[in-house]
């Protein structure tokens, strides 16, 4: 599945000219949920996005392709690998801006997962991708397993921030919730928030991992996402996103999501700069510089995408 359309302006970042990684992972939902649905015959919901790396900045008024394609089926879920490239509509030369795996599960009209078509590998490289999708399994189950192990309390004393906002109709899927890859934009914009206040400069999103989603949020819940500094690069900050959501009536919240971002600080010409380092104090601080540092070890273990060029 392939959707090409031109980047607005009203998709850059607030600050600088570039598009906002949240949107660039908002498109991949969209194409990797189209594809999804396409094979699977029927609704179907994003579970797990992971190791997304931004290699490129797409501007307002580039031609934006962005493919989906079924790697690896489950008994009801679909592993797909995502690519984003650009272009300038004036010469058509594509350049790679992003890859990732995504995995969707099928859901039937009572919510619960159902069986989806086995796709079987026709080629070499389809067989080649497949054992990588396979191989991801048990890395990402570890992956998932840290990052959810963190602890973000008062205790400690590492920069946060936090954002709550009520979820509008216009964030909806067809199924009647908030799709995934709108949920994704608000855990990039809490990260880039926590970033920025730490770097005292512009930020770009550089890395984004470890996603997934737990419940669903729907229209009129409030929507409430937590981010905290975990460790510090040269020029990079390493940023946990926690999202929960509560109806309004109740203000009784449950988890939604998390992910791990890694922002990079940019200067007026839009580089990257170094930013101030940041020391644990408290245990807590130690434990989650600790955990962001693990996750640096198991990320190198993930097999770059794209897994094969057909």
């Amino acid at each position: 599945m392939t959707l090409r359309f031109l980047a607005a302006p009203t998709d850059i970042a607030s600050l600088g000219g570039a598009v906002r990684g949240g949107r660039l992972l908002n498109w991949i939902d969209k194409a990797a949920y189209a594809c999804a649905a396409a094979w699977s015959g029927g609704y179907c919901v994003t579970a797990y996005v992971g190791n997304v790396r931004f290699s490129r900045h797409v501007s307002a008024g580039d031609l934006v392709e962005v493919t989906a394609r079924i790697v690896y089926t489950g008994s009801s879920s679909m592993h797909l690998l995502c690519t984003v490239s650009c272009a300038d509509p004036c010469t058509g030369q594509y350049r790679e801006v992003s890859d990732c795996l995504v995995v969707f599960v099928a859901l039937d009209e009572n919510r619960r997962p159902r069986p989806v078509p086995q796709w079987r590998p026709a080629t070499l490289g389809d067989i080649a991708d497949a054992e990588a999708a396979i191989a991801r399994i048990g890395l990402r189950k570890r992956i998932e397993a840290e990052i959810g192990s963190a602890v973000l309390s008062a205790a400690g004393t590492a920069p946060r921030a936090t954002m709550r906002f009520l979820a509008a109709p216009t964030d909806m899927n067809w199924g009647g919730n908030a799709h995934g890859g709108r949920i994704m934009e608000w855990m990039d914009e809490a990260a880039y928030l926590c970033a920025a206040q730490w770097a005292g400069s512009d930020c770009v999103s550089a890395y984004v991992g470890g996603v997934r989603f737990y419940a669903p949020v729907h229209i009129g819940d409030v929507v409430r996402t937590r981010s905290r500094l975990l460790h510090t690069g040269r020029q990079t900050m390493h940023i946990a996103v926690q999202m929960s959501s509560a109806d309004p009536r109740t203000g009784v919240f449950r988890d939604t999501g998390h992910a791990l971002a890694i922002v990079a600080a940019i200067d007026a010409d839009g580089d990257a700069t170094d930013v101030r380092t940041w020391h644990p104090v408290a245990d807590e601080d130690f434990a989650l510089d600790a955990h962001a540092r693990e996750l640096i070890r198991l990320r190198r273990e993930v097999p770059r995408a794209p897994l094969h060029v057909h």
